[in-house]
């Protein structure tokens, strides 16, 4: 047997220092499904790798239309940053409408804007169409700037989205403090659409459902090589199992190395690290974001806070380029929540952890389809709740039906160039950017 186009990896476990992975998510998310490692070898129409919320969704709407899939993860389902992150259901990119429209042209921009206007739709169908316990809650997504000379342009990004009947409110200093409970901030607007989950939950629910509908789920099942023959690929895995399939999915965004050629150098993994207060009582906690909104600033390192179920106040944003491995890797976010909100006094603060978010050069989503049955979804730029169950649905549409027109982009892989000085690129992005912020204030 002569196999052609052999891919060789080091699909393995990443190495995160516990910091990183004890978030206030794994402690709280109800318990996961066996998703036990993979010994035998199988044949399967499509092989999904990563247990993320692209693979789960794609594996998901799959056995929906019947087809037969296999899921295989290095680590657990929403291990990584699906079940790491801040819990924003947000579905909106980091481009607006009318730039959209300028950049690809009318017919496709429409269609990508309809596809992820519909994402936090999505995702709370399925939560309730599957009973998934994830604490959902919709009340809207706040983005506020602290300075007076920002806040035209967010208003004037919530008449793009309210042109296209987006329930939308543009916001002056007064409604926020009433609703945020801050005086920090000039203005923004509240996107309608938007909510909150518990995401390692609603991560371990898509799993779950998955496995109802038939999909195969393998957890500690690194793949280490991927090869073509005879018309399908070969999959190999550390376990030493192998599986067949006409068609692989490849779904590791902000975890991606060198698993498919090329595909590493293409993303910025950027650290997003967050803490949680200890729950917290009385009337100046209550009046916090007393509906139930999300809130992320527009600054361009921005920050985004919420409070969870119990009563914690949240705060995440970007932080240093290695995974965090003391306490005070996160002390600028825990001065930050306290300035926001000093009436709270002295806050005691619980859980510490990060996720790595997939950066892309044009801060959009990017679908790859390098070789004949092979597709790569990547991209989702700190979006990754609703975007990513949006990519994995219109992916397994893409894969089992004709589209007129498939939403998100196609593209070849395009690296970044001097990739491998991408700590140095993260870092003098954060200066810059910082200084872009102190300026615009």
């Amino acid at each position: 047997m002569i196999a052609s186009s052999p891919v060789h990896a080091s699909h393995g476990m990443p190495r995160t220092s516990v910091l990183a992975t004890h978030s206030l998510w794994a402690a709280t998310a109800p318990a996961a499904l066996p998703t036990p490692p993979l010994y035998d070898a199988r044949a399967v129409d499509v092989l999904v790798i990563g247990a993320g919320y692209t693979g789960l969704s794609t594996a998901l709407h799959l056995r929906e239309c019947g087809v037969d899939v296999c899921v295989v993860d290095a680590n657990e389902p929403g291990w990584g940053a699906s079940g790491r992150n801040g819990g924003q259901v947000n579905p909106s990119l980091k481009h607006d409408p009318d730039e959209l429209v300028q950049n690809l042209g009318g017919e496709r921009a429409e269609a990508l804007i309809d596809a992820v206007s519909r994402s936090a739709d999505l995702v709370f169908d399925l939560v309730a169409r599957h009973g998934i316990d994830c604490h959902p809650v919709r009340q809207g997504w706040l983005q506020l700037a602290y300075g007076p000379r920002s806040v035209p342009a967010l208003h004037a990004r919530a008449r793009q989205w309210q042109r296209r009947g987006v329930p939308v409110e543009m916001l002056d200093r007064a409604d926020i403090e009433r609703r945020v409970g801050t005086r920090a901030f000039a203005g923004g607007w509240c996107d309608g659409r938007a909510g909150a989950i518990q995401p390692l939950a609603y991560a371990r629910g898509l799993a779950a459902a998955a496995q109802r509908a038939g999909a195969a789920i393998h957890g500690r099942t690194a793949v280490t090589a991927l090869e073509r023959y005879d018309g399908n690929w070969i999959a190999t895995m550390a376990t030493g199992a192998r599986v067949t399939a006409s068609h692989v999915v490849i779904a590791t965004n902000g975890y991606s190395d060198g698993l498919w050629p090329g595909l590493r150098q293409t993303l910025l993994a950027a650290n997003s690290f967050i803490v949680a207060t200890r729950p917290m009582y009385g009337q100046a906690a209550q009046a916090i974001l007393a509906r139930g909104e999300t809130v992320a600033t527009s600054q361009r390192l921005l920050l985004y806070f919420r409070k969870d179920h119990t009563g914690r106040l949240l705060i995440g944003g970007r932080g240093a380029f290695a995974d965090p491995r003391r306490p005070k890797d996160f002390a600028h976010l825990e001065r930050a929540l306290a300035l926001l909100f000093p009436q709270l006094g002295p806050l005691q603060f619980e859980y510490h952890w990060a996720g790595r978010i997939a950066v892309t050069r044009d801060f959009m989503p990017h679908v790859h389809e390098p070789a004949p049955g092979i597709t790569i979804a990547v991209g989702c730029n700190g979006r990754g709740i609703a975007l990513c169950t949006s990519f994995g649905k219109h992916v397994a549409e893409r894969l089992t039906r004709e589209t007129a027109v498939f939403p998100y982009p196609v593209s070849p892989l395009a690296p970044f160039p001097f990739h491998g000085l991408q700590r140095c690129y993260i870092g003098a992005g954060v200066a810059w950017y910082s200084l872009l912020d102190r300026l615009s204030r």
